[in-house]
């Protein structure tokens, strides 16, 4: 009987140091999964920093770099222009992504550097203790923000919106949010990092996925209520979709090694 879907080659298969309910295992499996049907395992590195997706590099079989905090749109920069011919990943939380490498992700995306990042916005600084990221919502409490985030008396600010930030830059050639918090946003996410990487390895420009994801722990809920919070909050001030799109509609897939889905 033929194997119709099984575990990807490009995930190893250990156990996870991740929370119950989080959506980082999700996510690495889908990148693991478009990975493998390209036929891109010998031609990934994957480039993650400091935050939860330090722990990156113990799951993804194939090469990986941890730069520093916020400097990995540096290191995808100086690894794709040497290697144009792999395929390069910046996995960044929204707290590296949107804080502390503000200038580096602007600017790389300004350049249209020709890798893909994969940004996960769970609303909230995960590993280093729930403190309140440029991502969380008004009102959200977190450590830093025990009554919530207040843009007005405490001067806090409003949430960023990453996708639409950059969307104003010429050098961005697609850029997706999706979501993890059920199956055919899964599914949609899916697509879209397909998408990204098909437009990377055609040499188009900077590509990006924004996902939604949970944290329950930080968000003090358990599983359930961390998916349900996700929808009824995060989704109405992240609306997902392709928020921008000038990708060569008359381009093929890349031609890769043939490779069957799992």
């Amino acid at each position: 009987m033929e194997l119709a879907y099984g575990h990807p080659k490009s995930l190893k298969p250990i156990q996870t140091k991740y929370c119950p309910g989080c959506g980082h295992g999700v996510i690495h499996r889908l990148i693991a999964e478009v990975v493998d049907e390209m036929g891109l395992q010998t031609k990934a590195i994957i480039t993650n920093p400091v935050g939860c997706s330090i722990w990156a590099d113990l799951y993804f079989d194939f090469d990986s770099v941890q730069p520093a905090h916020g400097r990995t749109p540096a290191a995808a920069t100086g690894i794709k222009r040497m290697l144009p011919d792999h395929l390069v990943i910046c996995y960044q939380g929204d707290g590296d992504l949107a804080a502390i490498g503000t200038a580096e992700i602007i600017h790389a995306a300004n350049r249209g550097e020709k890798f893909t990042t994969i940004f996960v916005n769970n609303a909230i600084y995960g590993m280093t203790g729930g403190q309140m990221a440029p991502t969380t919502l008004v009102g959200q409490h977190a450590t830093t923000a025990p009554e919530g985030r207040d843009p007005g008396v405490a001067g806090m600010g409003y949430p960023i919106r990453v996708c639409e930030l950059l969307a104003t830059l010429e050098g961005t050639k697609y850029l997706a949010r999706g979501s993890v918090n059920n199956m055919v946003n899964i599914r949609k996410t899916k697509n879209y990092i397909r998408k990204a990487f098909e437009a990377q390895m055609r040499g188009e420009g900077f590509t990006m996925v924004e996902i939604l994801s949970q944290c329950p722990t930080n968000w003090q809920m358990n599983p359930v209520q961390s998916v349900e919070w996700l929808e009824k909050n995060m989704i109405t001030y992240y609306p997902l979709g392709e928020i921008k799109n000038t990708l060569d509609a008359t381009a093929g897939a890349p031609a890769t090694s043939p490779a069957k889905a799992n």
